[in-house]
């Protein structure tokens, strides 16, 4: 059962794309990390690998080849999930994910998710942060303190609307 604070922490997390300049203590990129680790994975394959990128001009370079992820230069922190190729790498490498945004989130860090998979620039990422060229790139997440409080959540569809008993 889900104890009210990791409840706390899935409703109220939110998506950070400003940063301030603090870096992030290596012991808490590990704990996230871990958190992606711990996920659910099918059949216990755990395909999964991070690569946890603190060097500035090594962000500048991910966030130049992204589309949506250019504040990836201004995070103090990028963990890049890549995995391996089996059947089930994207809902295995989405659990991971997942995992690292509610784990920083209960660190009180911000994150933001920035889309890999199917990517044109997923090559261009696995050479940057030298990664084998049979992975595929899950997600990079931008970690570190927010710069101004999170906005509030978009509007979410009521529990009503989404819910059906028995049969849609």
């Amino acid at each position: 059962m889900c104890g009210d604070a990791g409840y706390e922490v899935m409703t109220s997390r939110r998506s950070c794309r400003r940063y301030t300049t603090q870096s992030v203590a290596k012991s808490d990129l590990e704990r996230i990390v871990n958190a992606g680790r711990l996920a659910a994975t099918a059949r216990n394959v755990q395909p999964w690998h991070f690569v946890v990128v603190t060097d500035a001009a090594k962000r500048k370079e991910l966030a130049g080849i992204t589309e949506h992820g250019k504040f990836i230069a201004d995070c103090p922190a990028c963990i890049v999930v890549f995995c391996e190729d089996t059947k089930y790498y994207l809902e295995d490498g989405c659990a991971a994910t997942q995992n690292l945004l509610n784990a920083a989130a209960a660190l009180g860090l911000g994150s933001c998710w920035v889309a890999g998979d199917k990517k044109p620039y997923a090559g261009r990422i696995v050479d940057v942060v030298g990664a084998p060229q049979t992975t595929k790139l899950i997600a990079l997440v931008a970690v570190g303190y927010p710069a101004e409080p999170l906005t509030p959540r978009a509007a979410k569809k009521e529990l009503a609307q989404v819910i059906h008993w028995e049969k849609f």
